[in-house]
């Protein structure tokens, strides 16, 4: 297959699709909707996991697992969560195949292995937490429950895309319980505020942080709180949310506490998360027509060395050199990968780790062992640079910052550039058309408007933004008094 991609400009679309599969990060499987992460791409999902789980350890939190099914009963327990969720629900009613009378060699369900109770393959996992958490809290002394499961969920998508929409997708859902409404609610705003540290500091992707309006809010929660990221294209991605749930899930599954006063009162929740989409944010916040471009502090290799050599004399005496420099750097906590396979040339490692975005690539050859010197090419700005052997472990060690840092800003250049105040319904559709990005309006906060809105121009508001000021005005659309601005987009 042809490493060249469609050009960003060209489609979009097709060169997001494109680089996805050739940087060998993820295929479609054999089923619908499906896909395989491959290694490479996994690397990187775990390197986020493993940021996100130290972060929400040091929040307090404690991992458990809970189980892929949940009965159908406990699913329509709550049921503006059930009504969410229904259209996307797979459900299993067997619980066993037999062979086929009628086609030998075919298998087909045995109609005697109905299961007594369906059971719905988690979407979400709130229905099967709190039925356990019933179990679990009696007292206050159990309070505040602060759980995290990583899992796998299935929402039966219709159109799918790699990272972004898939029909099964890897994630985390922190379900908390608390004894206070304010506990809950400060517990949903910390998560938040977790997750757009993540996203900028590692992931180098400005976010706004807000809330949701009521028609967007996750189903069964009183608010949703969000991150909003604005991806090369001007579209809008959903980066992570997490919700205060009140007390409709306790209700529903009649999860009480006794307080210090010795009186029953049920407990107050939150429900928070973020999955693989987030591969998909990273990938078109900074990738190029060249390929992937990583932040440093997600890279599964921040650094690559490239041997040149024509004999095996000379390719023993540059593995020497390299393999100090992997020591070194490797003191410093920096991710080294020697590339000294034999079957590829030079030129087309280089391009393989230009295509997946690895950070820094030293190439070290016969002159520059003689030289004292490597070449030191760098992936976000396709630089070169002629390195002194004993500055080089500063130099990469100081770079990794740099480059972290240049890639933050020019994803936040670029959002402050594709942030627009209209005041009209013509330079709103004027702008969403000719040059994306948030647009900045206002709104008169019935759902009406936001649908009709929608409806004609396929917008939607992304959220309130967090420490709005209030600013009189009229709403874009119809004209009615507005407090505030609210921030539109289109949104994959």
């Amino acid at each position: 297959m042809s490493k060249k991609l469609t050009k960003r400009a060209e489609d979009y679309s097709k060169w997001y699709n494109e680089l996805v599969v050739k940087a060998d990060l993820a295929e479609n499987s054999a089923v619908r909707g499906c896909m395989v992460i491959k290694p490479y791409g996994y690397a990187i999902w775990e390197k986020m996991q493993a940021e996100l789980d130290r972060m929400f350890k040091e929040t307090g939190h404690q991992n458990a697992y809970f189980p892929l099914f949940v009965p159908k009963s406990l699913f329509e327990a709550e049921e503006k969560n059930a009504e969410g969720f229904a259209k996307e629900c797979a459900v299993v009613t067997h619980y066993r195949l037999q062979n086929d009378p009628d086609k030998p060699g075919k298998l087909r369900v045995d109609p005697e292995a109905k299961l007594e109770e369906e059971l719905v393959v988690r979407p979400t996992s709130e229905a099967i937490i709190w039925n356990t958490y019933k179990g679990w809290i009696q007292s206050y002394r159990d309070l505040p429950l602060l759980i995290n499961q990583w899992a796998n969920v299935v929402r039966w998508e219709m159109r799918t895309r790699l990272f972004l929409r898939t029909a099964e997708f890897l994630w985390q859902e922190g379900h908390t319980a608390h004894e206070t409404e304010a506990e809950a609610i400060a517990e949903a705003e910390l998560m938040n505020g977790v997750y757009a540290n993540f996203a900028e500091n590692f992931m180098a992707i400005p976010v706004v942080k807000g809330l949701k309006t009521e028609s967007e809010r996750f189903a069964g929660a009183v608010e949703t709180y969000c991150i909003e990221a604005l991806m090369q294209d001007g579209k809008a991605l959903q980066a992570g949310t997490s919700h205060f749930l009140g007390q409709n899930f306790a209700k529903a599954f009649d999860v009480k506490f006794t307080s210090k006063e010795g009186k029953q009162d049920y407990v107050w929740a939150t429900s928070w998360g973020v999955s693989t989409r987030l591969m998909g944010a990273l990938i078109m916040t900074h990738s190029d027509d060249h390929g992937l471009v990583l932040p440093p502090n997600l890279a599964p290799n921040q650094v690559v060395i490239v041997p040149i050599y024509k004999t095996d004399e000379q390719f023993e005496e540059v593995s020497k050199v390299a393999n100090s420099i992997m020591s070194d750097l490797r003191s410093k906590n920096i991710s080294v990968k020697y590339d000294n396979r034999t079957t590829f040339r030079p030129g087309a490692k280089f391009a393989q780790h230009e295509l997946q975005g690895v950070p820094l690539r030293i190439a070290i050859g016969p002159k520059d062992l003689e030289n004292g010197t490597v070449e030191l090419a760098r992936r976000d700005t396709l630089t070169k640079e002629v390195v002194a052997l004993d500055a080089l472990t500063d130099t990469v060690e100081g770079l990794m910052k740099i480059i972290q840092d240049d890639l933050y800003k020019k994803a936040f250049d670029f959002r402050a550039e594709h942030t627009t105040k209209v005041d009209t319904f013509e330079e709103f559709k004027n702008v969403l058309e000719n040059t994306g990005g948030f647009i900045s309006a206002h709104w008169d906060g019935t759902t009406e408007t936001e649908n009709q809105i929608k409806d004609i121009t396929k917008a939607t508001i992304r959220c309130i933004p967090e420490g709005y000021v209030e600013e009189a005005g009229m709403c874009v659309f119809s004209g009615k008094p507005s407090k505030r601005r609210v921030l539109f987009a289109k949104a994959y």
